[in-house]
């Protein structure tokens, strides 16, 4: 019998670890979720942030530099429809090169993802 309850002695003991390691398994898990959470929450925050101010800045600059070239040009409408079909531009550039700031972000956001 002695063999029979060494067997059911070191079966117990390896559920018991088993178990231990599943549970700390588990806890860790939680733990990484939670802070890859915490990371994005706090980045889209940012963002959103200082993208916002500085959507905020760009539109007065924006008005500020339509005034002065249509102050230049005597003709303020004109200096508006310059400043639009400047941004116009920056947009088109930026639509052409979505690709590469797809795969920039997408690296920079492995690189902390899986770090």
């Amino acid at each position: 019998m002695s063999v029979i309850d060494s067997l059911n002695t070191s079966s117990n003991n390896a559920v018991d670890a088993g178990e231990k390691y599943l549970k700390s398994s588990h806890d860790y898990y939680r733990l990484k979720i939670f802070q890859q959470l915490s990371i994005s929450i706090s980045m889209v925050f940012k963002a959103v942030a200082i993208g916002g101010l500085a959507i905020i800045g760009l539109a007065f600059m924006a008005i500020a530099l339509a005034f002065y070239i249509g102050s230049l040009l005597d003709n303020f409408a004109l200096g508006f429809v310059i400043v639009g079909l400047v941004f116009i531009a920056i947009s088109t550039i930026i639509f052409f090169l979505r690709s590469h700031i797809n795969n920039g972000v997408v690296k920079k956001m492995s690189k902390k993802f899986f770090d």
